[in-house]
């Protein structure tokens, strides 16, 4: 187990909480948050700010060191198969949750290409994407500093069949600095006898999990009331007073957390398990959130994926490239095959077929008896101690091969030996479902994160908020409020894409990635930071 970090003010080490033991103080409203993803640390900041005492408890060493992401999804365009209306929900929530974390994104385009042995159209997307330049044209009138994906009139951009081959005869430019540019080495490595024309570039950014980890993590450290126990197991949850629980409609005012350190031998097990009460308790335990419910006796139906992809190393790249995506149905042996560039030549490969980030028993449902969908013993076990490397180096390989259908000069691309993966929690019985935030039962004080993607964290975050409000726990019209909806974050005053670039570093090697992974290319412009930085 990767040991926590020793140099830091929130090194994720355990804090002496001796003194919340069986007490409870009026005066300071105290939130639990079970799970330290990117849930639960995102719904920490926006906690943390309006004053509350906020604890968060993580299984691992470091906050989000969760299931593969590497991608904004500004406007869902990976997705053909869900609505307008969910695309249209993703690019609001994208915008919403750049201004907070700016550090985070490469800033670089999207090629989208239909396969030619696909049924659908390049056409067929294009209603959707005038659909997506409006509304982002609409964000930005309401407020100019909306405008963190470039020029809404460049959200997309179309490519001939024609103008590829020319772009195929000019130089690869090192580090591109227009559309076209960017476009050279996709028409001269991509095989352009396998895609229908035209090609489209959408502005749809990278988003870099070890960057975002350590921006939450210096987010959190700007406030004295946020406190953060990693390498924690939390052992159970127990209503302290609960009126007539009996009933199905019984109320709770205050949950107990028994906690203990992962690392603790069994001599001091004892002076390790530990127990706080609080006013408001917050699942956000991802994929494992069925547990807490059992605990806490709410019967809901859901599902959890096991999904993986792949660190792959290529050196005749020739430069920066944009992420490449290949559509196809999810689920077959032609699912989309999707390239995302990372610094150092380096890449993540997420390939939608069961060869590759999916998996034949990877995706399980919850039953009348758990709340929690049951994982395959295997897949729990790569979780939590990582992968078998035979298995990786051969999955790895597929993914290798998978892209090189498509990018042909990738063949000579090899693994690094580690891959992103994780279980994703998806909430109800729909393994489509893209948009969901927060489920809230206010009679027992109790949340749940039900984020199927990163980017409706800070929506569950404020649902959670008007929560709190309307239970009296939190008063109406704080300025800090006001102050998240206007993006005045107080960490961006005090720190820049140095601070997290250094975090970063640190939290890619300790999670033994390359440490060029915690790089991007091309950072947000510094007129968007200082729009979301407090004056």
């Amino acid at each position: 187990m990767t040991q926590p970090l020793t140099d830091r003010k929130l090194q994720f080490t355990q804090q002496d909480d001796s003194s919340h033991q069986n007490t409870h103080n009026q005066s300071a409203k105290r939130v639990g948050i079970l799970g330290g993803g990117t849930a639960g640390a995102t719904i920490a900041i926006r906690l943390a700010a309006l004053g509350l005492e906020t604890y968060v408890f993580e299984k691992k060493s470091s906050l989000i060191d969760g299931p593969p992401m590497c991608h904004l999804h500004a406007g869902g365009n990976l997705y053909r198969e869900i609505s307008d209306e969910d695309c249209v929900a993703l690019l609001k929530q994208c915008i919403d949750i750049l201004r907070l974390y700016p550090y985070t994104v490469d800033v670089r385009p999207t090629v989208f290409a239909v396969p030619t042995r696909d049924e659908g159209l390049p056409e067929d997307l294009l209603p959707r994407l005038d659909i997506l330049t409006d509304a982002y044209r609409e964000l930005i009138a309401k407020d100019p500093s909306n405008e963190v994906l470039g020029k809404p009139e460049s959200y997309y951009q179309l490519y001939s069949h024609k103008q590829l081959i020319e772009l195929s005869e000019r130089e690869q430019v090192a580090t591109p600095s227009s559309v076209d540019e960017w476009m050279i080495p996709v028409a001269k490595y991509l095989d352009l006898n396998k895609v229908k024309f035209p090609l489209i570039v959408v502005q749809e950014y990278g988003w870099n999990i070890f960057r975002l980890a350590a921006s939450a993590q210096l987010a959190l450290e700007e406030y004295d009331n946020a406190h953060i126990f990693t390498d924690t197991q939390v052992q159970q949850v127990v209503a302290v007073d609960c009126d007539n629980c009996s009933n199905a409609d019984h109320h709770v005012t205050r949950w107990r957390i028994d906690y203990q350190l992962n690392n603790s031998d069994n001599s001091h097990a004892k002076e390790d398990a530990k127990s706080i009460e609080v006013d408001y308790l917050i699942n956000a335990c991802g994929f494992r959130t069925g547990v807490i419910d059992d605990m806490v006796g709410v019967d809901v139906k859901r599902m959890v994926e096991f999904k993986s992809s792949y660190i792959t190393h290529w050196g005749d790249a020739g430069g920066q490239i944009p992420e490449i995506i290949v559509y196809g149905q999810r689920g077959t042996p032609n699912g989309m095959a999707q390239l995302t560039p990372y610094p150092g030549g380096y890449f993540q490969i997420h390939g939608m077929s069961k060869a590759i980030t999916l998996f034949a028993d990877g995706l399980v449902a919850s039953n009348k008896y758990s709340a929690q969908p049951k994982l395959p013993n295997q897949y729990v076990r790569y979780i939590e101690d990582g992968w078998d490397k035979t298995p990786l180096q051969a999955r790895s390989q597929q993914s290798i091969d998978y892209i090189a259908e498509f990018v042909p000069t990738f063949n000579s691309a090899r693994s690094v030996g580690n891959a992103l993966y994780g279980g994703q929690q998806i909430p109800g019985t729909d393994d489509t479902l893209r948009v969901a935030d927060v489920s809230l039962y206010p009679n027992i004080r109790y949340a749940r994160a039900e984020n199927v993607k990163a980017s409706s964290t800070l929506i569950a975050a404020d649902e959670i908020v008007d929560q709190l409000m309307e239970i009296g726990l939190l008063d109406h019209d704080l300025p800090a409020n006001h102050d998240r909806y206007s993006h005045r974050w107080q960490y961006l005053a005090h720190n820049s894409s140095v601070t997290v670039d250094k975090l970063a570093h640190t939290l890619a090697a300790a999670r033994g990635f390359p440490v060029a992974m915690a790089k991007v290319n091309n950072s947000v412009e510094q007129v968007t930071i200082n729009s979301s930085a407090p004056v």
